[in-house]
C-alpha cells in the first residue's frame, strides 16, 4: 500500500534520528513504501522542517543528544503540533512506554527494528488519524499461519489462541518482526531483555526452547535453530 493523502499526494513524515545510518535506511525504505520524507538530528533541525514542511506522521528517535525525544514531544505538542508520533527507541521499558504515551505519543517501536514494520504502523497511524479503520496488513505480524495482533495482544497459530508469557511475547514479536533473518543470541538478549553482550545466552535458549513447544507443537517447524549463529522465523516452504 503506497503512502497517499486523500489528495492523491504522498504523506510527508518527519523522522528525528540523530544517527545517520538510521536516517538513511528509513529515508529509503519510507521512499520506497510512498512517503515523502524529511530528516532531523536534533531539536533545532526538527523545529525548522516542522516549520518549513509540515509533516503528516513523525518518527521520533528517544535518544537524542541535548534535548530527548519526550521532551521535543513536548514541546511539538505544546505548539499545537499534534500529528501522530511513533517512537523509535532502544529503552523497551514499560515505564518509557507510558511516560511516551501520556505525553501525546502514538505508537512506538523499539531497536533494532524492522523497516517494513515502521512503514505498517506509520500507515496504521495515518489512517486511525483520519477516522479509517487499520487494515489486517497494518495489524498483524504473520509467519505463515503464526499470527500476532498486536492491537489485541493475542498470538495465533492455525486460527488457534497461543498462551505466551509476557517474555515470550516480546520474543516472538522480535522474530516477527525480523521474518526470515538468522538473529544471533547476543541480538535477542539485547531486544528482549536489554542485556549487553556479555549477558547469559542460556536464558535465551531456554526461552526458544519454551517458545517453540507452544506454536510449533504438532505442527511443520517454523522457528528454526542455525547452529553456530542463532534463530530464525521461517515459512514452512522457506528451506
Amino acid at each position: 500500500m503506497n503512502a497517499t493523502t486523500t489528495a492523491g499526494t504522498a504523506d510527508r513524515v518527519l523522522v528525528i534520528d540523530d544517527d545517520p545510518g538510521i536516517r538513511r535506511l528509513l529515508i529509503s525504505a519510507l521512499q520506497f513504501a510512498g512517503f515523502d520524507v524529511d530528516t532531523a538530528g536534533d531539536l533545532s533541525e526538527a523545529l525548522d522542517q516542522v516549520a518549513r514542511r509540515p509533516p503528516d506522521v513523525i518518527v521520533l528517535d528517544v535518544m537524542l543528544p541535548g534535548a530527548d525525544g519526550f521532551e521535543i514531544l513536548q514541546l511539538l505538542r505544546a505548539r499545537a503540533i499534534d500529528v501522530p508520533v511513533l517512537f523509535l527507541t532502544a529503552r523497551d521499558a514499560v515505564e518509557d512506554r507510558v511516560r511516551g504515551l501520556r505525553l501525546g505519543g502514538d505508537d512506538y517501536v523499539t531497536k533494532p527494528f524492522s523497516v517494513v514494520e515502521v512503514g505498517a504502523r506509520l500507515q496504521a497511524l495515518l489512517r486511525r488519524a483520519r477516522g479509517g479503520t487499520p487494515t489486517a496488513e497494518e495489524t498483524l505480524l504473520r509467519c505463515d499461519d503464526l499470527t500476532l495482533d498486536d492491537l489485541r495482544h493475542e498470538v495465533r497459530r492455525a486460527g488457534r489462541i497461543v498462551e505466551l508469557s509476557p517474555t515470550e511475547y516480546r520474543l516472538l514479536h522480535y522474530l516477527l518482526s525480523h521474518r526470515g533473518q538468522v538473529l544471533s543470541r547476543a541480538q535477542i538478549l539485547e531486544a528482549v531483555w536489554q542485556y549487553d553482550f556479555g549477558g547469559d545466552s542460556v536464558v535465551v535458549e531456554r526461552f526458544v526452547s519454551n517458545l517453540r513447544r507452544k506454536i510449533d507443537h504438532g505442527r511443520t517447524p517454523l522457528l528454526r535453530t542455525v547452529r553456530g549463529v542463532g534463530y530464525t522465523l521461517r515459512e514452512q516452504d522457506d528451506t
